[in-house]
C-alpha cells in the first residue's frame, strides 16, 4: 500500500519533537534506540522521478536472498538497513501516485535521503539503451520502471559479493544472514510487519575481528574470509571508488587479492550504477546470453562479450534484461550440490 505523501519534492522533515516512537499498529515494529539512547524519530522525503521506476525491479538487486535481514519488500514498500558514511540507516520507500514517498531512521538518514534520487536511478539514462535483439527489445518495452541503482556504499555490496564466489546462491544468502545477524546491529526505527526487524550489516572493523569458527560456522572457507578481511581493512581507499569512472573504480577493487573482475563488476553494478560492468567470470552468464541471444548455449565469455558488444556503454543493462526475459537452455546437469562446511 502506497505510503502518505511526504512534503514536497526534495523537502525533509523530522518527527515532532516528543512524538512517541512507531508503533506495531502504524505498520513496523516498535522503533530501536538511535545512538545514545533516545527515540529514533524519523525523517521523510518526497521525490517525483522525471519517469516511471518500479521500486522491486530497481532495487531487487540489493537484496541478498528473499530473507536477508538488511532488506525487505512489502505490499507497495521497499525497506533497506544500510550503513552511510553518517551511521546506520533505515530507509522505507513507496510509492504515491508518481512521485515516491521515504522515510528514514537513524543517524544516517539525512545521508540516505540525500541519495534518494540516485538510489533510484535519477543518474541511469536509460534513454542511451537502443535494443538490437528481438529479446532484449520486448524484455525492455516490457520493463520502463527498471533503473539501475547506486548506492554510493561500496563495502555494503562487496562483502556479499565475496561471499557468493564459487558457491551455490543457497550457501552464500545462509553465511551473509547468520553473519549480519551475528556481528551487524538492529536496524534503528520500525520495521516491516510481518516478520523479524532489520539490520545493519557489521562496521569494518568489526568484519577483521570475527574469528575463524564463526566464518566456518557461516560455511565461508578461509580464502573468503581472507578476503574480506583485506577488504574491510582498506574500506575507505575502497570506498572511494564510488566516485571513480569504471576503469578506475575496478582496478582500485581489483588491487584487493582476492578480488577480481567478476567480483568488482557485481560490486560496482550497484554502488556506482555502472550501466556497462558487464560480469565475466560467470558459470552461467555466458551460456544464457549465448542461448537467449544466439542459440549457443555453450558461448563463453568472449562470445557473450562479443554478443553485447553493440550495447557498448549498457553492456550490464542488455544482461540485466535478457536475464529478466527468463530465456535460460535447458538444464542438462544436475544442480550444483549445496555444501555446508560448517557441519564439518
Amino acid at each position: 500500500m502506497a505510503q502518505p505523501p511526504g512534503p514536497g519534492a526534495g523537502e525533509r522533515a523530522g518527527q515532532a519533537a516528543g512524538e512517541p516512537a512507531a508503533h506495531p499498529a502504524a505498520g513496523g515494529h516498535p522503533a530501536h534506540p538511535a545512538a545514545g539512547g533516545h527515540p529514533a524519530h524519523p525523517k521523510t522525503r518526497s521525490w517525483t522521478p522525471p519517469g516511471p521506476v518500479d521500486l522491486g525491479l530497481t532495487l531487487g538487486p540489493l537484496r541478498r536472498g528473499p530473507a536477508d535481514p538488511t532488506f525487505r519488500i512489502t505490499p507497495g514498500t521497499v525497506w533497506r538497513a544500510t550503513r552511510t558514511p553518517a551511521g546506520p540507516a533505515t530507509l522505507r520507500v513507496a510509492l504515491d501516485g508518481t512521485a515516491v514517498c521515504a522515510t528514514a531512521w537513524g543517524p544516517g538518514a539525512d545521508w540516505i535521503l540525500d541519495g534518494l534520487p540516485e538510489l533510484l536511478g535519477s543518474a541511469d539514462d536509460p534513454a542511451a539503451f537502443v535494443p538490437r535483439h528481438r529479446l532484449v527489445h520486448a524484455s525492455h518495452r516490457r520493463r520502463p520502471g527498471l533503473r539501475l541503482t547506486r548506492t554510493g556504499l561500496v563495502l555494503e555490496s562487496l562483502i556479499p559479493t565475496v561471499l557468493e564466489q564459487k558457491v551455490t546462491a543457497d550457501e552464500a544468502y545462509r553465511a551473509w544472514r547468520r553473519l549480519v545477524r551475528q556481528y551487524g546491529e538492529p536496524a534503528p526505527g520500525p520495521g516491516p510487519i510481518p516478520g523479524p526487524g532489520l539490520y545493519v550489516m557489521p562496521d569494518p572493523r568489526t568484519w577483521t575481528l570475527i574469528p575463524s569458527w564463526d566464518w566456518h560456522k557461516a560455511g565461508v572457507d578461509s580464502k573468503r574470509s581472507a578476503t574480506i578481511v583485506r577488504a574491510a581493512r582498506h574500506a575507505a581507499r575502497l570506498e572511494e571508488a564510488a566516485a571513480m569512472d569504471l576503469p578506475a573504480a575496478a582496478a582500485r577493487l581489483e588491487a584487493i587479492p582476492g578480488i577480481g573482475p567478476w567480483t568488482s563488476a557485481e560490486t560496482l553494478q550497484r554502488s556506482n550504477g555502472a550501466a556497462d560492468a558487464v560480469t565475466t567470470g560467470d558459470l552461467h552468464l555466458p551460456g544464457i546470453i549465448g542461448y537467449a541471444l544466439a542459440g549457443n548455449r555453450d558461448a563463453d565469455d568472449a562470445a557473450m562479450l562479443e554478443l553485447l558488444a553493440p550495447y557498448a556503454g549498457q553492456r550490464h543493462r542488455a544482461a540485466r534484461l535478457v536475464l529478466l526475459a527468463g530465456a535460460t537452455p535447458p538444464r542438462r546437469a544436475p544442480r550444483m550440490p549445496r555444501g555446508d562446511i560448517g557441519k564439518l
